[in-house]
């Protein structure tokens, strides 16, 4: 036994090593992409709190994509005006658990999330990518809104209680954006059009994330805006 100890002590030693280059590495472009999104947001115009903020995913709870898992936060906050639109992007975080024989284990999730203040309230309208568990929700009568587009309706999946609002939403010049742009996921209640990301986006991502999301926004019709004012 003792004779396998001089190999299995360099083995730890490099193991060890890696593992800190890893969490060295990790906190550096950490610290970087807190100095680009802060450079972004004095460029823009925006406020800029890298601080752990409990209180905004509770504020937007009622957006899908906020109200799941436990320890909810965003955190790296731009919030301001945009292009003469009120908008906040954030990473956001929550936790799940699972349960095996060898105990219970927490999963942190991080994604990106952009918001859009609309001013009018509106009903629960969700564009996502169609995928094989919206068919499968299909099957268990979860159906989607499908539109003359054949091409649009593969493409995604549509849901809203309110089918004219989602035909307004979906009108030629969405679908036309949505086609070429097939990675947004869309979600549009309350005063809310909100976007949102699997992954936590570079500073890049982030600056043209928020030029779609006015995109979004300025095809959305204006006689949405003014048939109930």
């Amino acid at each position: 036994m003792q004779t396998h100890m001089p190999f299995v002590m360099p083995f730890v030693v490099v193991v060890v090593v890696i593992i800190a280059i890893s969490v060295i590495y990790g906190w550096i472009q950490s610290q970087k992409r807190l100095e680009g999104l802060n450079e972004l947001a004095l460029r823009l115009g925006l406020n800029f709190s890298a601080a752990e903020d409990c209180e905004l995913p509770d504020r937007y709870g009622f957006l899908k994509q906020l109200a799941q898992g436990d320890d909810r936060y965003a955190a790296n906050v731009l919030a301001g005006n945009y292009q003469q639109n009120e908008i906040l992007a954030f990473d956001y975080h929550y936790a799940t658990y699972h349960t095996d024989k060898s105990g219970t284990h927490k999963e942190d999730h991080w994604f990106s999330f952009f918001i859009l203040t609309l001013p009018m309230v509106f009903p629960d309208l969700t564009i996502r990518r169609e995928n094989l568990f919206t068919r499968v929700a299909e099957v268990f009568g979860y159906q989607d809104i499908k539109f003359e587009s054949a091409e649009f309706s593969r493409a995604f999946n549509v849901r809203s209680p309110d089918k004219k609002f989602a035909y307004d939403v979906c009108n030629a010049r969405m679908m036309e954006y949505l086609l070429a742009n097939r990675d947004l996921s869309i979600e549009i209640e309350n005063q809310v059009l909100a976007l949102a990301f699997a992954t936590r986006l570079s500073v890049e991502q982030i600056e043209a994330n928020l030029q779609r999301l006015v995109e979004i926004r300025s095809r959305l019709p204006e006689y949405l805006f003014t048939q109930n004012a």
